[in-house]
């Protein structure tokens, strides 16, 4: 017999870490260690930070400050090609994960930025799709498992979904109406301010789109304000209302329970009927 035949096939580990490749998958994947946290809470930051340079350059700054917004984006941008990067070597089936679609929302977040270096321009109001990478964040409850429960976690990816849409059109409206009608459309506020009067359907008028793009993305937002928005809010009012109606555990003082809970999903100590 031959030295080892004893051993398990997975032997060469023994006992052992995982090898990097499979370490990295599960600090990226997930939230369940401090490293996970950590690297998932910094590609967090840096998607309020990015949008808050889409923003800014969507107003008059100085020379200066707008060097370094640029270069300040640059950097995020590499951080998120060598993520993106990561995620295909680490992934069992990286062409899976590269159709999929966070894949390619993620390619998709980046590719304006480096086509951007051949001055195709009107590409960069892909880069407001980034805010979108939240959604994989929020997928896993564990991120809040130690400050709220999973009602607080439902209410903020309902508010998030909502915020994503407005952002979104808004950015997107913006490049569209900007360079033809600077007068409505001059700052990230004004297309803010047409993008939730558009969606909620609510439509004063004192905006309107000049531009042929510009009017069939209006058509969308209307389509979307009347499909997605009256459900997003329903749900929202639903769940404020299973909040508000729970009563607090005895023991550990939590509050949010179903209507209908029993016991404590914290501690579980019996509710009181």
């Amino acid at each position: 017999m031959a030295k080892g035949s004893d051993q398990p096939p997975s032997a060469g580990h023994n006992g052992h870490s995982p090898p990097l490749r499979e370490r990295l998958r599960g600090h990226l994947n997930t939230t369940d260690t401090l490293a996970g946290q950590l690297i998932n809470g910094a590609i967090v930051l840096l998607i309020f930070l990015s949008a808050v340079i889409f923003v800014a350059k969507t107003y008059p700054i100085s020379p200066v400050l707008d060097a370094w917004l640029n270069a300040l984006d640059w950097l995020i941008v590499v951080a998120f090609t060598l993520e993106y990067g990561l995620r295909l070597w680490v992934a069992q089936r990286p062409w899976r994960y590269a159709l999929s679609l966070y894949g390619l929302i993620d390619l998709v977040a980046l590719l304006p930025s480096w086509i951007g270096i051949f001055d195709i321009r009107f590409l960069r109001f892909f880069r407001s799709l980034r805010i979108l990478r939240l959604v994989r964040i929020f997928d896993d409850r564990r991120w809040f498992g130690q400050v709220t429960s999973t009602d607080s976690l439902i209410l903020i990816r309902i508010l998030l979904t909502l915020g994503t849409i407005i952002f979104i059109y808004s950015g997107l409206i913006f490049q569209v109406e900007h360079p033809s009608n600077p007068e409505n459309f001059g700052t990230f506020l004004d297309a803010l301010y047409f993008a939730v009067v558009t969606v909620t359907t609510v439509g004063y008028g004192d905006v309107t789109p000049i531009s042929a793009a510009g009017r069939g993305l209006t058509v969308m937002m209307i389509l979307t304000g009347i499909v997605l928005i009256p459900t997003q809010i329903s749900r929202l009012i639903r769940q404020f209302r299973k909040v508000s109606q729970t009563q607090a555990c005895p023991s550990c003082g939590l509050s949010l329970h179903d209507d209908d809970a029993q016991f404590c999903k914290r501690c579980g100590t019996p509710l009181e009927p």
